[in-house]
């Protein structure tokens, strides 16, 4: 006789092979999606359209759902706004009781649905179509309500649930979310938003610092300088004055080297206050301009294993970078 317990699987494996069917089921209804922004396909002319529609409408992006097409209407309107399209999320139910109020005649509304027959978004429907506000509907149904009412219908591929006996929102939801970040990327590129108008909206946690310039983060002000014939005695009064371990080397103002602490230590042999700073000095010095991302000037300081480095502006030393510089921004 088999013994059952043998062959019958394990809850972890179970449970394992659940996960990794929805994953599936989701990647296969994000293939199709895919598919279906094929050149020249009904829902690519649509997005196209939708895009211009964006472009030309002077308010905002209004987004709407119910439920988990809420949850992702949400995402859809904060990822739009911060990346260069004015967008907010207004709740249909809340819409009904007076934030109709919040859309204006300039706006563009976005509503979200899979069926396209969810009750509480109807009013913000029927005020679309009353104020000839212009409506773009996301949804699975090409002969629903919401699509029937929409300007710009943006169909999504027909695809499976995660879970066939409950229909609980997954890869639908799934799908809304690509085609909203689909969008909003389609736009930044049409408005020519670049990665310093992303580093405005975005000025703090790391997603600012990775965005901020030599200039945000370089000190300014004295610097370490001097020229080439000072003597080593001075100069070392210059470098413990200048609190960065490294001075400057001057000529016709222009920067043409650097002696650091580790220049004097290895110099140490050579009957050193004898010799003057460009005896010494490091020629062409490893330099930064101001427009730089703080973020490479940081790699660059990894990559020579230095902790100064002098940001120049035609050759002339307008600023310093330290390593802790970076540090205090949260550049790392």
């Amino acid at each position: 006789m088999t013994d059952r317990s043998l062959t019958k699987p394990s809850p972890a494996n179970s449970t394992l092979q659940d996960a990794r069917r929805t994953v599936e089921i989701e990647r296969d209804g994000l293939d199709a999606l895919a598919r279906a922004l094929a050149e020249g396909s009904d829902l690519s002319e649509a997005l196209i359209a939708t895009v211009a529609a964006v472009r030309n409408a002077p308010g905002r992006v209004v987004v709407s759902g119910m439920g988990k097409s809420g949850h992702v209407a949400r995402k859809i309107a904060a990822t739009m706004a911060s990346t260069g399209t004015p967008a907010m999320f207004v709740h249909p139910a809340e819409a009904s009781h007076g934030d109709l109020g919040m859309i204006g005649t300039g706006d563009l509304v976005m509503a979200l649905s899979n069926s396209g027959e969810t009750r509480e978004l109807s009013d913000i429907v029927n005020y679309c179509a009353r104020f000839d506000i212009p409506l773009v509907a996301i949804t699975s149904v090409a002969l629903s309500s919401l699509a029937n009412a929409a300007d710009h219908l943006l169909l999504l591929p027909a695809a499976d649930e995660a879970c066939s006996v409950t229909r609980a929102p997954t890869t639908s939801t799934t799908l809304m979310m690509a085609l909203g970040d689909a969008l909003a990327v389609a736009l930044l590129r049409d408005r020519g938003f670049d990665r310093d108008d992303f580093k405005t909206y975005h000025p703090g946690g790391k997603l600012g610092a990775a965005f901020q310039r030599v200039s945000d983060v370089m000190t300014t002000g004295a610097m370490p300088l001097t020229t080439g014939d000072v003597s080593v005695r001075e100069l070392v009064a210059i470098i413990t004055h200048g609190g960065v371990g490294t001075a400057g080397i001057m000529r016709e103002g222009q920067l043409v080297g650097v002696v650091t602490d580790g220049d004097l230590r290895r110099n140490i042999g050579r009957d050193l206050l004898q010799l003057t700073a460009q005896d010494i000095m490091t020629h062409d010095p490893v330099t930064v301009e101001m427009d730089t991302l703080a973020a490479d000037a940081l790699g660059l300081l990894n990559r020579k294993l230095i902790q100064v480095l002098f940001v120049v502006k035609d050759g002339a030393p307008v600023g310093l970078l330290h390593i802790h510089d970076f540090l205090k921004e949260g550049v790392a």
